[in-house]
């Protein structure tokens, strides 16, 4: 099985989610690990892909919403993750995504620990987006941060790796 994981991050969290999910996913599985401003067009040999980011605004980052963070990091002394406020971001990404039919696919977010319709779910646009490009969403998820810059909630590595597993077609299997 061969599976390619993008993600967007601005702190490292959904970063660290993405690694997690790869382990996860088991070391048999052929795993890539990007972040969508160094991923280029997505091989069509894949069996799953993997697309995560974080929640800003109710929804996908966008330009705006990057730099905001990038300006909240410098002013509370944060750390952005590499490559945090480089182009494309995940939503310009998912808009130029060619047409790849028949591949599996799940989404992920990180965001704040409420309840979704407080928060809002980068997920739920990412799995909109994949499924309008012919991918078939198996599924998606959130994993929750403590607060804006995180750190990630006690637990959420273990569920991002448990949700890895759960993401192999022979997931269950005798």
């Amino acid at each position: 099985m061969k599976a390619l994981i993008i993600y967007e991050s601005m702190y490292g969290n959904t970063h660290a989610v993405a690694d997690a999910v790869a382990a996860g996913l088991g070391s048999e599985v052929d795993v890539g690990i990007r972040p969508v401003h160094a991923v280029g067009p997505v091989p069509v040999d894949l069996d799953l892909l993997v697309v995560g980011g974080p929640t800003h605004m109710h929804g996908l980052s966008t330009a705006m919403s990057r730099s905001m963070a990038a300006s909240a990091a410098k002013e509370d002394a944060g750390k952005l993750a590499p490559g945090a406020t480089e182009q494309p971001g995940l939503r310009e990404w998912l808009r130029d995504l060619d047409a790849t039919p028949g591949i599996r696919a799940a989404a992920f977010d990180t965001r704040g620990d409420a309840h979704a319709a407080l928060t809002g779910s980068a997920a739920r646009g990412i799995a909109r987006r994949l499924s309008r490009r012919g991918l078939d969403v198996v599924d998606r998820n959130s994993f929750l941060v403590a607060d804006a810059e995180g750190p990630l909630e006690d637990g959420e590595i273990e569920r991002a790796r448990a949700w890895g597993a759960s993401l192999r077609p022979d997931h269950g299997a005798s």
